[in-house]
């Protein structure tokens, strides 16, 4: 048996029974042999859950909420603060939402995909019964965006299914889904169903064209007619979730219009007057929810990565925070459907996402969940560090620096962590079972938001758009920078992780900074924009062509010649760990396999590992762990020594 280095401990003749045998879902390439030994070790820090509510109940006295109990998150039903999860599916895939028949409740509409591949078909859940049945095709299109008529007498939702690329507009019965119909067809895939008017006459759409624009429209359901809200001429203007308010002429919505940052409005569909209510808060409204009687507005706040929630009295337009929380995030809220309590979820740094309920009488806030954070003592959890650097032009890069745990001494290994997106944000979130890298292995994590990240205004988050890509990765290289500076931390021990676009990140900082770090891990990762263009499902492309450039166009696919990672290997001279889901829909397993095999051509050395249940990133507890489990070997053999 040939020699295994495990931070620098060779193993000898160990029996396949001590060693960590991957499922059958799982390709591995050059991985080496994982002692169970270090399984049994991550444990304390892997067997935490979490819990978000999708569904109140009309009553408002229970929930439908998601948390994980085996392999992946399933819908429990829960009935009181801090009681039993009664769990009502049990599938190998996950389950993340659900909708509630409007008026008692008794059954749930829910979607599930198969294997990552992002196709979520609708079924139909009888509380009574438990029994679940099929609504949508069950074919390779995305189904969701659910609306009730407020009669439960059925749902309008939205579905490629018609050619797989745009995302039109269908309603349903769902007890005769074989006669869904066809009641708005569209060309893209960004559009969604903001809301349904109170006479049921009308439909509040949105289409999304990118981070940086999209548009509202109105439907009328009886003469047929579909109307623009917004100008769609006009270019480089968010205008999203929109609702009808109390005064059906109006509407309420998120807009950057004339602002750095998304306010809270209010339009009169006649007059075409806009109020903005949020301009003195320097930061961005990140969604809101509406009370049912339109008389009280929750919104959230992302303020430099980290959340406020304010209450607004729709008469008068005051709004206060709401205060007593701890300082974390808070990613969704839904008002009861009687108007006298809030339902929200919350993380900090050392507590997984939790749900709450607010008395909106008298403020008292009531803790719902208590979710298990496995072994992991509080003390023993990275509190991040909001950290600042300037990249080659200037421009204020910020990000979040997690310490390694003070019982280490010298100088940390550094770990950076780009997120995917590219517009997505790395927050003030705990990091979970990532604490063992911090509390075991003393390596510090490092979560840079770069140019292009949302959160911080709209001019920043266009700037990487198109020719500008390379910018976003120049911010590393500052970043890199403030590293050498930073007295604790390494500069010769440092490893580059991101997915997704975060992953084109990895790659492009493994060839443009080649010197500077010691090996990369690449998660669903583009290695050339011109393929990923071509092979990414149809239902995205124009969406993501708006964000990175098109690849029709002879400069922009040149351009992408340049930069491909994929014609940069040459360059790559650090250990490279590449991660893939077979069935992602966004990133097809191709963009993987060719930068494997690149690299293998070279002599480079590449570890490689493939989860045939899987998509855009692992969902299943199985494939997640030793994924963990691979990464800490990579980063032991590569990082450490």
């Amino acid at each position: 048996m040939p020699v295994v280095l495990f931070a620098g401990v060779a193993a000898f003749g160990q029996t396949k029974g001590e060693f960590v045998v991957p499922n059958e879902n799982l390709i591995t390439q050059n991985i080496p042999a994982i002692p169970k030994s270090l399984s049994e070790k991550i444990k304390k820090y892997t067997e935490s859950r979490s819990a978000s509510f999708t569904a109140i109940h009309p009553s408002g006295k229970e929930m439908i909420m998601v948390t994980r109990f085996a392999s992946t998150n399933q819908l429990h039903q829960l009935t009181q603060p801090l009681g039993n999860r009664k769990q009502l599916t049990f599938f190998d895939e996950p389950v993340n939402n659900a909708y509630y028949e409007p008026t008692k409740g008794e059954y749930l509409v829910y979607s599930k995909d198969i294997g990552g591949n992002e196709f979520g078909q609708l079924f139909k859940l009888d509380l009574k019964t438990m029994e679940s049945s099929l609504l949508t095709d069950g074919g390779r299109s995305q189904n969701g965006g659910v609306k009730w008529k407020k009669d439960g007498s059925g749902f309008y939702f939205t579905s490629t299914k018609r050619n797989g690329g745009d995302r039109d507009i269908y309603f349903m019965d769902p007890s005769k889904p074989g006669q869904a119909e066809l009641i708005l067809q569209v060309k893209g895939g960004g559009w969604g169903i903001d809301a349904l008017s109170k006479d049921g006459k009308k439909l509040l759409l949105g289409e999304y064209i990118s981070a940086n624009e999209s548009h509202l429209y109105l439907y009328d359901l009886e003469n047929k007619k579909l109307e623009p809200v917004t100008n769609r001429n006009e270019k480089q203007i968010v205008q999203s979730n929109a609702k009808f308010g109390k005064n059906p002429d109006e509407i309420w919505y998120i807009t950057d219009r004339d602002n750095e940052f998304k306010r809270l409005a209010l339009l009169n569909l006649k007059t075409k007057k806009i109020q903005y209510f949020t301009s003195e808060i320097p930061w961005e409204v990140s969604g809101y929810s509406l009370s049912k009687d339109k008389s009280r507005i929750a919104f959230v706040t992302n303020e430099a990565g980290l959340n406020k929630l304010y209450l607004m009295d729709t008469a008068d337009k005051k709004y206060s925070e709401v205060k007593g929380l701890p300082i974390g995030l808070i990613n969704k809220t839904s008002f009861t459907k009687d108007g006298k309590s809030l339902f929200f979820t919350q993380s900090t740094f050392d507590s997984t996402s939790d749900i709450y309920r607010l008395d909106l009488a008298t403020s008292a806030i009531e803790q719902w969940t208590d979710s298990e954070q496995g072994e992991m003592p509080k003390a023993e959890m990275s509190q991040p560090k909001l950290i600042e650097w300037t990249s080659f032009d200037k421009m204020k890069i910020s990000g979040f620096y997690y310490p390694a745990s003070k019982k280490f001494t010298g100088k940390r290994p550094v770990m950076i962590s780009i997120h995917g997106g590219p517009e997505g944000q790395s927050m003030a979130s705990s990091l979970g079972s990532n604490n063992y890298y911090t509390n075991e292995m003393g390596v510090a994590v490092i979560y840079p938001n770069v140019r292009g990240s949302a959160g911080f205004g709209k001019s920043y988050i266009a700037s990487d758009n198109g020719f500008l890509r390379m910018n976003s990765v120049k911010d590393i290289g500052a970043l890199l920078d403030w590293i050498a500076k930073q007295p604790e931390l390494d500069k010769d021990r440092i490893m580059i992780m991101g997915g997704s676009y975060g992953g084109f990140m990895t790659l492009a900082t493994a060839y443009e900074y080649a010197d500077r770090i010691r090996c990369s891990v690449d998660v669903v990762g583009i290695s050339d924009f011109n393929t990923f263009l071509k092979n990414t499902e149809d239902y995205r492309r124009d969406l993501r062509r708006a964000e990175y450039g098109d690849e029709r166009d002879p400069k922009m696919s040149a351009f992408f010649t340049k930069i491909a990672p994929l014609n940069n290997t040459d360059k790559i001279k650090k250990p490279m760990f590449i991660i893939q889901g077979t069935n992602d829909p966004r990133v097809p397993v191709s963009e993987a396999v060719q930068m494997r095999d690149k690299l293998k051509a070279q002599g480079n050395t590449v570890w490689y590992l493939e989860a045939k249940n899987e998509g855009h990133g692992f969902r299943k507890k199985e494939n997640v762990d030793y994924q963990r489990l691979a990464v800490i070997t990579f980063m032991k053999e590569f990082l450490l020594n």
